[in-house]
């Protein structure tokens, strides 16, 4: 199952920079993780500063 970025998101790239395969992207108003393209690492869960990514 994909991480999936939670309403908590600030917007701040944190998880982008760290994912390995360029999965997540900004939104109109938060980031987005590209279901297709996680591969369920759990790096950008890691780097996230608010813990607003969850699997």
């Amino acid at each position: 199952m994909a991480y999936k970025i939670s309403d908590q998101c600030i917007s701040c790239g944190a998880c982008a920079a760290e994912c390995p395969v360029g999965a997540i992207s900004e939104g109109d108003t938060q980031y987005q993780i590209d279901e297709a393209a996680c591969l369920e690492c759990g790096a950008c869960a890691a780097a996230c500063p608010t813990g607003s990514i969850e699997q």
